[in-house]
């Protein structure tokens, strides 16, 4: 067993789409959560810049003593490389992987739409990863640079013309390619599930990396018997790197539910 918190991060408040799923199948475990809000959004940067930022993510968790780190940023996933990734010390978990491997228990035709911030696309990890499970499937990919912004703005009405109209935008090429299942490749997007669904006709299979990633990082913790014990529910700790005023509204948006914890803004170096 091991009490000690499982750390979180992302560029921005899309990954709480990940702790919320946790709440839910993990409800004792203790959370520290980082949303680099101060430098939001990470996927039009360099890459060199992404793996940067990421590092003062990941070195913020690590001394807050977490007993894993969880990339809730599909940026981070698709950029940050095995050499340091698999070298922190704890176990790591991106969304990138849960979410292709539950792409490819979906699929029927073997042809699978991605959307994502820009760096995500351009990198292809969804496709090599989707590719080395079942190498019959098709990847089709489509940036979608506007999608954060709107959802960071709380335009999510399943009715606000402005999110249906950039979603259809975006659907488009993908719908082209009859695809059947679709991967909501940044935290961000599951938010904007609804209209995805309804634009799509309900007829093709959306994969929320929030679910898949909690459901991952619990088999890796049960497996290495890193589970807490503890009879209590457990507790969240926010941290930003941003203003924290018009938190609370924004993140019980991506939670589902109020936001119950402590809030902080840090500095990261």
């Amino acid at each position: 067993m091991d009490h000690r918190a499982i750390g979180v991060f992302d560029s921005g408040l899309g990954g709480l789409t990940v702790v919320k799923e946790l709440h839910k199948i993990l409800p004792n475990e203790n959370i520290v959560y980082l949303g680099d809000t101060g430098r939001v959004p990470y996927g039009s940067r360099s890459r060199e810049t992404i793996i940067k930022y990421a590092m003062e993510d990941i070195a913020f968790l690590k001394s807050r003593d977490v007993k894993m780190i969880v990339a809730a940023c599909g940026t981070v996933s698709s950029t940050l490389p095995r050499e340091i990734s698999d070298h922190l010390g704890v176990p790591y978990a991106d969304v990138v992987r849960p979410s292709a491997q539950e792409a490819c228990r979906l699929t029927k035709q073997g042809r699978v739409g991605v959307v994502g911030t820009s760096a995500s696309i351009r990198s292809n990890s969804y496709g090599r990863t989707i590719s080395s499970l079942r190498p019959e499937v098709q990847v089709f990919g489509n940036a979608c640079p506007l999608l954060v912004h709107v959802v960071e703005n709380g335009l999510v009405q399943p009715d606000n013309q402005i999110a249906r109209l950039s979603v259809e935008m975006y659907l488009k090429p993908l719908i082209e390619e009859k695809i059947d299942t679709l991967i909501l490749g940044c935290t961000h997007y599951p938010i904007l599930y609804d209209i995805f669904d309804d634009l799509l006709n309900h007829e093709v299979a959306l994969i929320d990396p929030g679910k898949c990633t909690a459901r991952y990082v619990k088999d890796v913790l049960t497996a290495q018997g890193m589970l807490s014990d503890r009879k209590e529910l457990g507790s969240t700790d926010y941290n930003v790197t941003d203003q924290v005023s018009g938190f609370e509204q924004t993140a019980s948006l991506f939670l589902g539910e109020p936001v119950n914890g402590s809030l902080n803004r840090v500095e990261l170096v």
